[in-house]
């Protein structure tokens, strides 16, 4: 009866040591999985306090005696490292020769930050002594080119439309400038700076109307002014993210327009001249007035460094004429742009 005994409790020992060790178990991969989903979460939301806290002092020097106001360009090593055919020029150089051959935009590089999507870009920027600010994205790879209208183009579209809304929300007005586009004269002469103007934004295509939601925006350039009403507009194009696949960012906030966003928080927003802030997609019909040219409508990096290159040939071409000189001289054609839609 004892061995009976004995061996039952043997047994009931052996059964609560396997339930235990199932439990530990089951216990232990949940502990594990959830542990993980926190850690990922933890990290996230470090790498976003990380930069935001970098992100002022950054903001503040290149905003230094200029109002809270500075430009803001992104890049990232396809553009200051690409070799197109050899050419040690980079879409990256071209974007700052432009500060130094356009009129009066050469002090302008002090109120410039650059956004670096990855190492490459930063240490460039750095190297060249710029105003830099590194963002980093945990798991994402910006740093080859993008076709327009690639995924990972999308991509980057979206997160630099969320690292503008963090800037919005410092209180910073800022101009958003791709870095293809060439300024040739100083853009703040030539945009309102009346307060009650909350955003002034490039077209593809100018109806003629600064104020006609009809126009085909370009959110390649851009002024901002940051309240409430921008603050809100940004928040809701960076929500429509998820609902829109398939599009980037400017085709949202196009559908945002027609969706009467703009009427909705009342907004006041000028959709600016080509004459003036011109690109590929019509070009400014007078060197005497134009202020910016963006590579628009153009599908490579290849093809936009070719044909910008051409653009400062233009400039520099205009520049040697006397100031009461009669010529007429015409932008050259874009023929490289035309040819990557080909590719």
């Amino acid at each position: 009866m004892d061995n009976l005994r004995q061996r039952v409790g043997n047994i009931s020992i052996v059964a609560l040591l396997f339930v235990g060790f199932i439990f530990i178990f089951i216990y232990n991969g949940s502990f594990s999985s959830s542990s993980n989903q926190l850690l990922q979460s933890h990290k996230s939301t470090n790498i976003n306090e990380a930069y935001k806290d970098g992100l002022e002092t950054a903001l503040g020097k290149a905003s230094k005696g200029n109002n809270k106001t500075l430009i803001i360009a992104f890049v990232n090593k396809a553009y200051v490292e690409q070799d197109v055919n050899d050419d040690p020029i980079t879409m990256f150089d071209l974007f700052l020769s432009s500060f130094w051959l356009g009129q009066e935009t050469r002090s302008l590089i002090d109120n410039l930050l650059i956004v670096a999507v990855d190492r490459t870009a930063y240490d460039r920027c750095m190297f060249l002594r710029l105003n830099c600010f590194r963002l980093e994205t945990d798991g994402v790879d910006f740093e080859g080119e993008k076709l327009y209208m690639s995924q990972d183009f999308i991509m980057m579209m979206w997160t630099r439309t969320f690292f503008l809304l963090q800037v919005l929300k410092r209180h910073y007005n800022f101009i958003f400038t791709d870095s293809d586009v060439m300024w040739l004269r100083n853009p703040f002469k030539k945009l309102s700076m009346k307060r009650d103007e909350d955003i002034q934004i490039s077209t593809d295509e100018y109806n003629g109307d600064p104020w006609s939601e009809n126009n085909k925006i370009n959110t390649g350039f851009y002024f901002v002014r940051s309240n409430n009403k921008t603050i809100s507009l940004f928040e809701t194009w960076y929500k429509n993210k998820d609902n829109s696949t398939e599009k980037k960012e400017q085709d949202v906030l196009q559908d945002l327009i027609k969706g009467g966003i703009f009427k909705h928080l009342k907004l006041k927003v000028r959709f600016l001249d080509t004459l003036y802030f011109s690109g590929f997609c019509q070009d400014s019909k007078d060197f005497r007035v134009v202020t910016t040219v963006h590579a628009n409508c153009c599908r490579s990096i290849i093809a936009k460094v070719t044909d910008l290159k051409t653009t400062l040939r233009d400039w520099k071409q205009f520049k040697k004429l006397e100031v009461n000189s009669t010529t007429n001289i015409h932008w050259s054609s874009h023929k490289k742009c035309l040819q990557s839609w080909k590719s």
